[in-house]
């Protein structure tokens, strides 16, 4: 029920064709790349986010980290749990702070996987954040708030503002 000229879309490698194609559907593209650090505003928002490095993830956390902010978003991306189970702890916390911080405050369900597509969608998995669920965390986890770097992050699976990996894309599409 969400009229297309709400719903917005960012991809730094979209083609002309898909930019105009967009268009036509009435999405609004993002004038620029944010790097995952979208706000949400006064409703709840879904980020659609598959296969997106972990910074990505860790940047949308951020920029959204307050109770009120956190519990309007829902991620349908990659497993959490499965960054969690696949990074060292110390990794995890270094580069990817707001992950790992948030955990105990998601509540995820992990996509049914189909047969024919195993090895393609196995790690999807949606994500939401109860405000009671984030309201029990402890306090001191919102009182750090910076913003991510990466500066020790040796795979950033990120495209950067200052990446240009399509020249040619033009300003924002607005319906």
């Amino acid at each position: 029920q969400v009229p297309p000229s709400q719903c917005f879309v960012f991809d730094p490698a979209f083609s002309e064709q898909e930019l105009a194609l967009l268009g036509e559907l009435g999405l609004r593209l993002l004038p620029e790349n944010e790097e995952g650090k979208h706000r949400v505003g006064e409703a709840a928002t879904l980020f659609y986010m598959i296969h997106c490095g972990k910074a990505l993830y860790n940047n949308l956390l951020w920029s959204n980290w307050a109770l009120g902010a956190l519990s309007k978003v829902v991620i349908i991306g990659n497993s959490f749990r499965g960054i969690e189970d696949r990074l060292l702890s110390r990794i995890l916390e270094r580069d990817y702070s707001y992950i790992a911080k948030v955990l105990k405050g998601t509540e995820e369900i992990a996509f049914p996987t189909h047969p024919q597509y195993t090895d393609t969608f196995n790690d999807t998995s949606i994500h939401w954040f109860p405000l009671q669920k984030l309201k029990e965390l402890p306090s001191e986890v919102w009182e750090f708030v910076e913003e991510p770097t990466y500066q020790e992050c040796e795979d950033l699976e990120i495209i950067r503002k200052g990446d240009s990996v399509n020249p040619q894309c033009p300003p924002a599409l607005e319906p």
